[in-house]
């Protein structure tokens, strides 16, 4: 491999608390009812808009339903300096085998996600991954998941094919964006999505936990290098 783009909710950062969180108060002030738990996770990596659409069970996008969600989330993240619970920590081994793939000479990192590119500059900040990532992709740089032109931008910025370009998520959205764009794809059994179901879709490789991952796509040597 020469590009693995990751996906971060539910792949690289455990944000189950406070996306539930938001989208259970969310759905409170539009005087809606939350569908529950396993309905809110499995929409997560859709674009906002569309996201809260599918969950609602509408047809189409509501402004106001998205625009709520912005402002609930906006304040459970400041609320999250001083509340633990709605932190957004890294999964088990994340910080670790980053750090060991981006030693791999010629590897290149990238990010494919839902969030709007101000959400994902976040984490990337928060979570100190300046110069990390080759290439960042986001809900304002191509169309939702699992359309696959997060990965097509990607692989143009980064002049990698798709043979040598793995994506690794937890979500259906990532696993069919990556056979839409030809790229291997790559499930995680700690997300929000069954890793049976994201096999089922064509997932070629699933993980156990992460540190797997170099291991996985032939990249144990030149980490160890």
């Amino acid at each position: 491999m020469d590009l693995i783009i990751f996906d971060l909710d539910g792949t690289l950062i455990n944000s189950e608390a406070i996306i539930l969180g938001a989208q259970y108060e969310t759905f409170r002030r539009c005087g809606r009812v939350h569908p529950g738990r396993e309905a809110g996770l499995g929409i997560v990596g859709l674009t906002l808009d569309i996201a809260l659409a599918q969950l609602a069970g509408l047809d189409a996008p509501d402004d106001a339903l998205t625009q709520t969600y912005r402002e609930v989330f906006g304040a459970m993240r400041l609320q999250a300096q001083s509340d633990a619970s709605l932190d957004e920590p890294l999964f088990p081994g994340v910080a670790e085998t980053l750090a060991q793939l981006k030693a791999v000479p010629g590897l290149k990192l990238g990010i494919a996600t839902g969030k709007s590119r101000k959400g994902a500059e976040f984490i990337v900040e928060r979570h100190g991954w300046q110069g990390l990532f080759d290439t960042i992709q986001s809900a304002d740089d191509a169309p939702s998941k699992p359309h696959p032109g997060m990965i097509l931008n990607a692989m143009a910025e980064t002049g990698v094919t798709a043979a040598r370009t793995a994506m690794v998520g937890d979500s259906s959205f990532d696993i069919e964006m990556a056979v839409a764009a030809g790229a291997v794809p790559v499930a995680v059994s700690w997300g929000f999505q069954p890793v049976e179901s994201l096999v089922a879709l064509g997932a070629r490789h699933r993980l156990s936990t992460i540190m797997e991952l170099p291991t996985t796509l032939g990249l144990a040597k030149a980490t160890a290098a």
